[in-house]
C-alpha cells in the first residue's frame, strides 16, 4: 500500500495547535500523516504489514510539527546551498523568504544595490515567481520554502529613482509583477519602509499592492517605517494600509530599538491588541536583544554596541566590535562606519524586558530574520529557534511547551495561510521534529555564530529523514517551494 511508512512510538505528542500534549504514536507514509494515537502498531491500516513499517522509538522525546521560521532572508541561500543545516539543524522544515520588502523574484539584475544585498549581490536572476518556484525545485532544498513579494524589490524592478512615491504608470507596473506572482502561488507582499529605497514610498502605494494580495487571499507583512521615537505612528499606518486594503497585517520582528525607547512595548503591545479588534494582526519576533542588518551610518550613534558582520573593503574585520575598530583607526565610529561601507552589522538596540514582552504576547511567532551570506552572522541564524526552549520556555517559564512549539508552527502556518503545515493532523504533510524538551538550546554566539544546536533529535521533511544530532550534512533533500494554501 504505502511506501516509506514510519511509526513514531511513545513519543510525547505537540501537535502545534497549543493544546495539552499527549503521550502517543504517530504513523506516517508517502510524504502524510496517516495516523495519531496509542498502540498503532495493533491498529495499522489495512494493506500495510507490520514488516513494511521503520519503527522510531520516541520515549523521552517530544514529537512536534516541524518549526516554520516565518521571517527569513533566504531567498538565495536555499539555491546556493541546498542542505542548508543551520535551519534545518534547529528542527525548521519550512522557511518563508522575501521578508522586509528584500525578494529575489521578480527581478533580474546583473548587481543588486543595498539592500537588496541582504540576499547577495549576484542573485538575482528571477524575473517572475513562477522562475523562482523553478530554481528551487531544481535545486531541491532539504526545507520547504514559502516566498512574499517585496515592495522594495518591485521599486527596483520598475523605477528609475527610488527616492521618490512611484507614478501612476510605475505603480500599475508593481502592481502587475505582484498580481503575477501571487497567481504563482506567493504568499503575499512584505515592505521595508526603514530602508532608503522605500521610505519615500507613501502609505498609499503600499495599499494599492496590498488590495491586489488581498483579492488573492494572501497576508501583508511589515518591516516599520520606524522602530524608534514614532513606532506608534508606524504602526497605526501600517495598520491603516492593512485595514484600507482588507489583508491580514503581520508586524515583522516587532521591538523598540534604541535606549531611548526602552519599555515602549509596554505601550506598542496594547496598540496592537487595539488593533487586533478590528483586522487581522500579528507579530513576528527574533530572542535576542541585537538586530542585524546593512551597516548604516545612522544607526551608529556611539551608544549602543555595534559589531560588524561583513564589510566588503575590510573582510578581516568581520566579528570585531565597531568601537574597537574606530580606536584602532583613531576615529569616531561613524567615520569608521563610512570606511567599512558597504557592510553589515549587529545593534544591540533592545532591552530584554522588551524581548520578553513581545515573545510571551500571544499574537507572537518565532522567526530568525537571519543573514545567511554575512560572513560572521549573528547567532539566530543558527539558534534562534532551540533559544526560545532553553531561555524563555525552560529558562523563563514565559509560557509552556505546547505555546512555544504553536508559536513555531500551528499559528505560523495559519498567519501566512501554509495549508497542510504546522500541525499533527491526519493528512497534514509529515514535517517533523523530535527533541528532547529537557536538552534543547542553541549553541551559536556572538563570538562563534557557526554552531549547531543541541537536543533536535531528528527532523524530517515531507516524510523523510533530513537530519539527526550530530550529523555533519543532512541525510536527504525534500524540500519544495510551497503555494499559498498548499
Amino acid at each position: 500500500m504505502a511506501e516509506q511508512a514510519t511509526l513514531f512510538e511513545n513519543g510525547l505528542i505537540v501537535d502545534g495547535s497549543g493544546g495539552s500534549s499527549w503521550t502517543g504514536d504517530l504513523l506516517v507514509a508517502d510524504g502524510r500523516i496517516l495516523r495519531l494515537g496509542e498502540g498503532l502498531r495493533g491498529r495499522l491500516p489495512d494493506g500495510l504489514a507490520p514488516d513494511e513499517v521503520q519503527a522510531v522509538d520516541c520515549r523521552g522525546l517530544a514529537v512536534a510539527p516541524g518549526f516554520i521560521d516565518c521571517h527569513t532572508h533566504d531567498d538565495a541561500i536555499v539555491l546556493r546551498t541546498p542542505e542548508y543545516l543551520a535551519k534545518l539543524s534547529q528542527g525548521i522544515t519550512t522557511v518563508v523568504t522575501g521578508n522586509c520588502g528584500i525578494s529575489l523574484a521578480p527581478y533580474a539584475t546583473a548587481e543588486a544595490r543595498p539592500p537588496l544585498t541582504l540576499l547577495g549581490a549576484d542573485s538575482f536572476r528571477h524575473p517572475s515567481m513562477a522562475a523562482y518556484r523553478d530554481a528551487v525545485n531544481t535545486a531541491r532544498p532539504a526545507l520547504n520554502v514559502a516566498a512574499l513579494v517585496g515592495h522594495t524589490t518591485l521599486r527596483f524592478a520598475t523605477m528609475d529613482d527610488l527616492s521618490r512615491a512611484a507614478s501612476p504608470a510605475e505603480r500599475a507596473a508593481m502592481g502587475a509583477l505582484l498580481d503575477a506572482a501571487m497567481a504563482d502561488g506567493a504568499l503575499g507582499l512584505s515592505s521595508g519602509l526603514f530602508y532608503e529605497e522605500a521610505f519615500a514610498a507613501p502609505a498609499e502605494e503600499v495599499t494599492a499592492l496590498a488590495r491586489i494580495v488581498a483579492r488573492h487571499g494572501g497576508v501583508y507583512a511589515t518591516h516599520l517605517r520606524s522602530e524608534m521615537a514614532t513606532i506608534l505612528e508606524a504602526m497605526h499606518e501600517a495598520g491603516d494600509c492593512a485595514f484600507e486594503a482588507g489583508v491580514p497585517l503581520v508586524l515583522s520582528h516587532h521591538k523598540c530599538a534604541g535606549p531611548t525607547q526602552w519599555g515602549r512595548t509596554r505601550e506598542t503591545l496594547p496598540l496592537v491588541d487595539r488593533l487586533a479588534e478590528r483586522q487581522d494582526v500579528a507579530m513576528d519576533v527574533y530572542p535576542y536583544v541585537a538586530g542585524s542588518t546593512v551597516l548604516r551610518e545612522d544607526l551608529v550613534d556611539g551608544v549602543i554596541d555595534v559589531m560588524l558582520t561583513w564589510s566588503a573593503p575590510h573582510p578581516e574585520l568581520g566579528g570585531r566590535m565597531l568601537s574597537e575598530i574606530a580606536a584602532g583607526w583613531g576615529v569616531d565610529q561613524k567615520a569608521a562606519a563610512r570606511r567599512l561601507m558597504p557592510g553589515g552589522a549587529c545593534y544591540f538596540q533592545m532591552h530584554e524586558d522588551d524581548v520578553e514582552r513581545v515573545i510571551a504576547h500571544p499574537r507572537s511567532m518565532i522567526g530568525s530574520d537571519g543573514l545567511p551570506h554575512d560572513r560572521h552572522p549573528h547567532p539566530r541564524l543558527w539558534g534562534a529557534f532551540p533559544r526560545v526552549f532553553a531561555r524563555y520556555w525552560r529558562g523563563r517559564g514565559l509560557f509552556t511547551l505546547e505555546q512555544a512549539v504553536h508559536k513555531m508552527t500551528g499559528m505560523t502556518a495559519r498567519n501566512f495561510r501554509l495549508a497542510g503545515r504546522g500541525l499533527l493532523r491526519a493528512g497534514h504533510a509529515a514535517d517533523l521534529v523530535l527533541f528532547d524538551p529537557a536538552r534543547i538550546a542553541d549553541t551559536a554566539t556572538y563570538e562563534q555564530p557557526v554552531s549547531p544546536s543541541v537536543g533536535v533529535a531528528a527532523v524530517y521533511v515531507n516524510g523523510r529523514c533530513a537530519y539527526r544530532e550530530g550529523a555533519a550534512q543532512v541525510l536527504a533533500r525534500e524540500g519544495r517551494m510551497l503555494a499559498r494554501g498548499a
